[in-house]
C-alpha cells in the first residue's frame, strides 16, 4: 500500500503564510519498486546538501544549518518513511521543523530556498484529484467504494445501508405481491426499486456530506435511471460503469472508475479553458506574467493557470505586484509563477496546476479575472 498524505486547507494555508529567510522546498520522486527505493533516498540526500548550500550562502548563522542538516539526517534514516512512499514526497523544512506529505503523481525533482515555501508542485495533486466514490448498485448487492490516488480501492462502511433490493422493502423476493395485491408485474418491481434506490441514497448521505468528489454509479438498467432520478447528490457522475457490478471485482470497478475520472477532469478543465477564452473578449483575462501578476496582488484573480513544471526565478512587489525577474534560483529571490499561485489562493481564487500545452497562451501562467484591471 503506498500512502497519499495530501494537505488539508489548513496545512497548505499554514504553508503559504509561513516566513523564514532559510526556507526549503524539496520535492523527490519516487517509485512503489522497493529494489529502487533507495535511489530515491540518495535524490534527497543530493537535494538537501545543493539547499544546505543555498542557506550557507545566504549567510544563515551556524545553529540554523545545524538545525536543517540534522533534521534531513533523521529523514533520511527514517526506515519507516521510506518504506511507505508515495510517488513524490514533499519535503519543507525550516530551522524550526520539517514536514512531509506524500503526493500520487510522479514529479520532477526539485529544490527552492527562500523567505518561503515553494508550493506549486503540491497544487498539481490537489487541482484534479484522482479519487471518487463508486456505488456498486444491483438488486442482489450494494456496496460504497472509495478510489484514491494509486492506493488500493476501499469499501466504505455504511450503517443502515440496505443488504439488497427485497429485503430493503420487507419482501423474499421482488415478484412479490403486496397485501393489496396492487404492486406486481414489472411496474410493481419499479415501485420496489425506486424504494430501495431511496434507502441506498439516505444511507451513504451522511459519508457524502460535505464533499467535494465525484460520486459514480456502477449499474444497469432500470436501476441506473431509478437511482438517477431520486439521488441528492450534487456531484453524480453522468457517465456510469456499464454491466452488472455483482460479481465484478473491486479492483476492475476502480479501473474503469478512474477512467470516469479522467474523463471528468479532462471535461473540467476544458471548460475552464473556455471561460477563460470568453473572459479574454470581455477584457477580464491575462496572459503575459506581468499582468497576471499584478492582477494577483490585487486580488482579480479567478483562477489561474500554472505551469507545473517551470520556474522563474525572482520577485513580486508586495504592493504594486511589479515582476523582478533573478537571473539565477538562489536564496534571494523565489519562484514568480509559485508567488502568483500562493496570492490568488490567499484572495480565495482557484489554482490550476496544469502541464504547459493546458496554459492558455502558452506561457507559464495565465488568469481568468473577476474584474478588468
Amino acid at each position: 500500500m503506498l500512502p497519499i498524505d495530501l494537505p488539508s486547507r489548513a496545512d497548505l494555508e499554514a504553508l503559504l503564510v509561513a516566513r523564514d529567510p532559510s526556507s526549503v522546498s524539496i520535492y523527490v520522486p519516487t517509485t512503489p519498486i522497493s529494489t529502487e527505493a533507495d535511489l530515491s533516498r540518495i535524490e534527497l540526500r543530493n537535494l538537501a546538501s545543493a539547499a544546505l548550500g543555498q542557506v550557507r550562502a545566504a549567510g544563515a548563522d551556524k545553529r540554523a544549518v545545524a538545525s536543517l542538516e540534522d533534521a534531513f539526517g533523521e529523514l533520511l534514516d527514517d526506515e519507516a518513511f521510506w518504506a511507505r512512499q508515495a510517488r513524490s514526497p514533499a519535503v519543507f523544512a525550516t530551522p524550526e521543523g520539517l514536514r512531509t506529505f506524500g503526493l500520487p503523481n510522479r514529479l520532477t525533482s526539485l529544490i527552492e530556498v527562500a523567505d518561503r515555501f515553494h508550493v506549486k508542485p503540491l497544487l498539481r495533486a490537489l487541482t484534479f484529484p484522482q479519487a471518487a466514490f463508486v456505488l456498486a448498485l444491483a438488486t442482489g448487492s450494494v456496496r460504497l467504494l472509495e478510489i484514491s490516488p494509486d492506493l488500493p480501492v476501499a469499501e466504505v462502511p455504511v450503517a443502515d445501508l440496505p443488504r439488497d433490493a427485497a429485503s430493503a422493502v420487507g419482501k423474499a423476493s421482488l415478484g412479490d405481491r403486496s397485501p393489496s395485491g396492487r404492486i406486481q408485474g414489472s411496474e410493481g418491481q419499479k415501485v420496489r426499486l425506486a424504494q430501495y434506490a431511496r434507502q441506498v441514497d439516505q444511507a451513504i448521505r451522511p459519508i457524502l456530506a460535505g464533499s467535494d468528489l465525484p460520486l459514480i454509479l456502477a449499474a444497469t438498467a432500470p436501476l441506473d435511471s431509478i437511482y438517477r432520478s431520486i439521488s441528492s447528490y450534487p456531484r453524480l457522475a453522468a457517465a456510469t460503469i456499464g454491466g452488472s457490478p455483482e460479481g465484478t471485482s473491486e479492483t476492475d470497478l476502480a479501473a474503469a472508475a478512474r477512467e470516469v475520472i479522467d474523463a471528468l477532469n479532462a471535461a473540467e478543465l476544458a471548460a475552464l479553458r473556455e471561460r477563460h477564452q470568453r473572459r479574454a473578449a470581455e477584457g477580464r483575462a491575462a496572459t503575459d506574467l506581468v499582468d497576471v501578476a499584478r492582477a494577483a496582488t490585487f486580488g482579480a484573480v479567478e483562477a489561474v493557470f500554472v505551469d507545473i513544471d517551470e520556474l522563474v526565478p525572482g520577485r513580486v512587489d508586495e504592493e504594486t505586484g511589479a515582476v523582478t525577474l533573478g537571473a539565477a534560483d538562489d536564496a534571494s529571490d523565489y519562484g514568480v509563477v509559485d508567488e502568483i499561485a500562493r496570492r490568488v489562493l490567499l484572495t480565495g481564487g482557484r489554482v490550476l496546476a496544469v502541464r504547459r500545452a493546458d496554459v492558455p497562451g502558452g506561457g507559464p501562467a495565465a488568469a481568468t479575472l473577476r474584474f478588468a484591471i
